[in-house]
């Protein structure tokens, strides 16, 4: 059986806290920033965990985390 192979774009987005969850950061912070109020800019500083439905295919694509 050869190797599984990591999802480089995903392992560079996603890390494993150290009760084995996924942390993510938020989107919507890179551009068009000017009509976000500065209250929604703040909350999107902030990284978040991924959401359970979508737990089991990150699991998948990154298998060594």
């Amino acid at each position: 059986m050869p190797k599984m192979k990591t999802s480089r774009a995903a392992a560079k987005r996603f890390k494993v806290t150290g009760t084995g969850k996924l942390k993510r950061f938020k989107a919507y912070k890179r551009h068009i920033l000017t009509k976000k109020s500065p209250k929604t800019k703040r909350n999107l500083r902030h990284a978040t965990i991924t959401d359970a439905s979508n737990v089991k295919n990150m699991k998948k694509i990154l298998p060594y985390l």
